[in-house]
């Protein structure tokens, strides 16, 4: 792998950057792996990665029906954060920002890391009562979130000017999650990309598979693409919201329902935010991008569906929310939006697990996945290199659903 560095950039701006090496190959598909990771995004790149960085399994192959990097990982809204609840929760996040903290020198690839904190707008009692019980929670792993007074809070966001004493819900509290980041969300994918294939792992792209394979004992043995059958003895689906769609070609059915999250971003402006903003009792949150567009969220779909566009009345509802704290934003002007299908548990915690099926392994349920990245494609490889959940991840197992050990896991929904 080309070490990039600043004497790098310099010598190639010599040359005009026409000696620069591919980030990846482009090997052919062989028809045998030891392991066969569907779905090019995050998770599945970090899993391969880790799988041949930690556990020494290189004969991978990464399959993506499109490009790399092109589902929801470049469908998010890029905030890193750990301010959860659950004793299950909050270690594995706090991990996966440790993890993100590293992760521009692990991977010799600018990610555009920025720790910029979170900051919660509060504005119900039931609501800041939640959120300092959350507060002593994280205290105790060792994650931090921080009250601050109405007048603090105006300071560090100079454009919340709305939500004074006559609003309908006035501000009344803040809280401040100094561990929270955002980072460039497609350079995460290139760089696990780049660094696992300078371990020996294949990505393949414009690889379709259609339909799980297995043996006569019913274990896993392969998957059939549009290019052909491709066998492996372990099988890792890591495809976001459409987890079901090939779980289903082998009859695993899980307990998994997928909706639509979408966001959107302003036109350009001068620099307003400098930290990510979290409005939980309106539903809402928004941060400022590198280029100086607003990012904005609300809540998902309120049905099932595998649609990739917006709602006109989930856009109006984020809209009406974000205007009643920030009013002067209503001259901004809409640049574009998105939308990704995500799984969801019924629990809404994630899933990492081993199935019912031998060989057949599934991460899946990951709303705000971004976040999780790193940790999640840690643990998945611990998993699939050892047969055994590794400590974070072992609650997340699908026997939870089997003897009704959920892991509720509220608010997992907002600020991604």
């Amino acid at each position: 792998m080309q070490h990039y560095s600043f004497l790098s950039l310099a010598r190639n701006a010599l040359t005009n950057h026409q000696n620069w090496q591919a980030a990846w190959r482009s090997p052919p598909l062989k028809d045998r792996y030891d392991v066969i990771i569907i779905g090019a995004g995050g998770h599945g790149l970090a899993t391969a990665y880790y799988l041949a960085k930690n556990h020494g399994v290189t004969n991978v192959a990464v399959l993506e029906k499109g490009w790399l990097g092109g589902g929801n990982v470049a469908r998010n809204t890029v905030t890193i954060r750990s301010n959860y609840m659950r004793d299950e929760s909050i270690p594995f996040y706090v991990k996966t920002v440790s993890l993100y903290d590293g992760l521009t020198k692990d991977l010799n690839y600018n990610l555009m890391y920025s720790k910029r904190s979170m900051i919660d707008v509060v504005q119900t009692y039931p609501k800041l009562r939640e959120i300092r019980r959350r507060m002593l929670h994280m205290d105790l792993y060792g994650a931090t979130y921080e009250p601050i007074d109405v007048a603090e809070l105006r300071r560090r966001i100079p454009s919340l000017t709305g939500g004074g004493p006559g609003s309908r819900l006035p501000v009344i509290a803040g809280m401040v999650h100094t561990d929270a980041a955002v980072c460039r969300h497609d350079a995460v994918a290139w760089g696990y990309a780049r660094a696992a294939d300078d371990h020996g792992v294949e990505m393949h792209q414009n690889t379709e598979v259609r339909e799980l394979l297995r043996d006569a004992n019913g274990a896993i043995c392969g998957v059939e693409t549009n290019r052909g059958t491709v066998r492996a003895d372990k099988v890792a689906v890591v495809v976001s919201g459409h987890t079901t769609t090939l779980t289903e070609t082998v009859g695993l059915r899980l307990p998994l329902k997928t909706f639509n999250l979408t966001a959107f971003v302003s036109e350009p402006v001068k620099p307003l935010i400098d930290v990510v903003v979290n409005c939980p009792d309106i539903g809402v949150y928004l941060s400022q991008s590198d280029k100086g567009e607003l990012v904005i969220g609300g809540a998902p779909d309120p049905g099932q569906s595998f649609r990739r566009d917006i709602k006109q009345n989930v856009f109006e509802d984020a809209v009406c929310a974000m205007l009643e704290l920030f009013p002067a934003f209503r001259r901004l002007k809409l640049m574009r939006q998105w939308g990704g299908s995500l799984d969801m548990a019924h629990d809404a915690s994630p899933i990492v697990s081993t199935t019912d099926i031998p060989g057949l392994f599934v991460s899946a349920g990951w709303w705000g996945g971004f976040k999780a990245i790193p940790a999640g494609g840690f643990t998945l490889a611990h998993l699939i290199a050892n047969d055994e959940p590794h400590p974070l991840i072992a609650p997340f197992g699908l026997d939870r659903f089997n003897h009704l050990d959920f892991i509720l896991e509220s608010g997992t929904t907002i600020a991604r």
